[in-house]
């Protein structure tokens, strides 16, 4: 072979060794910058799920405990919550701020998806957050290239959003996760009426609960407070003691379901679930009512929250009785005495924020629920 072919061949086989590096190099570099956009995209959902989740968690505070707050005010909080979990979460070496427009409060019934569109126009029923972090021109920069900027690609936008809600109206109730111990629900039926008439007020007003403290003391605290005994029921020899499980439920379970709760067995008796049906009401079986046996018990629970279900109609005497249940109510037992003339027993109870495991969504349009709260949870 003469030499110039030689020279020739061993040229092309540097060019091409040449080109084959230079195009492994690129894509090399493509990945560098591929997978650093990828760890970028990671840290800003990351950081949007943050700061949906404590903005929609302040909401739920506002909410559930009453404060005494203006919407604006509550909003503002809110954005102050988010933006603050925002920096938490570094994106790309940054702390990331939130611009106004980023974050949207809103009513979400989670049946119509994550997607749909938050209402909002009504600030006191606001139960979601929505948040858009971005790393863009207008906000935080875009996300520096490293090698991609020898073809020209500087930097490119990215963006992740998130939305938090929780649930504030139910229609009943199934077990929950085991972890989650029994449905904290009294055996006790309360007329809707009254509980209305109650939150309308004026209502008697005589105990304290310190949310702080734990501690129940005699005074004021701003917190209206209802009866649950005696009730003008209509139904001779019953005061509101109605059956959440097996019929006929003993004084046994009965002090059992104050203390505990209503377990999968009680549930089970009555189709697995608590629900109000289609026409908006659930039959309960009653029981011969709330008596000094069950005193102990009612007193051990003082402070903490449970839930009754409300009724508006009544039939038939004693454990005959069968109560037409419409809804259910958070409330927290503040007295109890059971003893003495019948005028002078008292189960004194007041609204009370109760989190709610293994809730059944009410249909919208409907009030099925008063100070019943699920956890906060991402929706996306």
């Amino acid at each position: 072979m003469k030499p110039h072919r030689k020279r020739r061949r061993r040229g092309t086989v540097l060019v091409l060794t040449a080109v084959m590096m230079v195009a492994m190099f690129a894509l090399v570099a493509m990945a560098v910058d591929l997978g650093y956009v990828t760890l970028v995209r990671t840290q800003l959902q990351s950081a949007a799920d943050a700061a949906a989740l404590a903005a929609t968690w302040e909401l739920y505070e506002a909410r559930a405990f009453n404060l005494q707050n203006t919407p604006e005010q509550i909003q503002s909080n809110a954005l102050e919550k988010a933006r603050y979990y925002a920096r938490r979460n570094p994106v790309g070496g940054i702390e990331p701020e939130l611009a106004d427009a980023d974050v949207t409060f809103g009513r979400l019934d989670p049946a119509d998806g994550p997607d749909a569109a938050l209402d909002t126009t009504d600030p006191s029923t606001f139960n979601a957050v929505r948040v858009r972090v971005r790393r863009s021109d207008e906000i935080n920069g875009e996300v520096p290239s490293f090698f991609a900027r020898v073809i020209g690609v500087d930097s490119t936008p990215n963006a992740a959003q998130a939305t938090a809600v929780f649930l504030d109206n139910f229609s009943g109730v199934v077990s929950p996760p085991l972890e989650k111990g029994n449905v904290k629900m009294l055996p006790f039926a309360m007329d809707r009426q009254t509980w209305l008439e109650m939150l309308d007020g004026p209502a008697d007003d005589q105990w304290s609960w310190d949310e702080q403290s734990g501690e129940i003391a005699p005074g004021p605290d701003g917190v209206p407070e209802g009866n649950l005994f005696p009730q003008d029921t209509g139904s001779p020899g019953n005061r509101g003691t109605v059956d959440i499980g097996a019929d006929n439920n003993s004084t046994a379970d009965l002090r059992r379901q104050i203390v505990d709760g209503v377990n999968a067995s009680d549930l089970d008796h009555i189709g697995g679930k608590l629900e109000l049906g289609p026409d908006g009401y659930v039959e309960l079986n009653g029981d011969t009512g709330i008596s000094a046996g069950m005193k102990s018990e009612l007193a051990s629970i003082r402070g903490q929250p449970r839930i009754v279900p409300l009724f508006d109609s009544v039939s038939g005497p004693g454990n005959r009785a069968m109560y037409k249940i419409v809804g259910f109510a958070g409330v927290r037992v503040m007295e109890v005495k059971l003893t003495g003339n019948m005028s002078g027993k008292r189960v004194i109870v007041q609204p009370a924020r109760v989190q709610i495991y293994g809730g059944i969504p009410a249909p919208g349009g409907t009030t099925a629920s008063y100070y019943l709260y699920s956890p906060v949870w991402l929706v996306r």
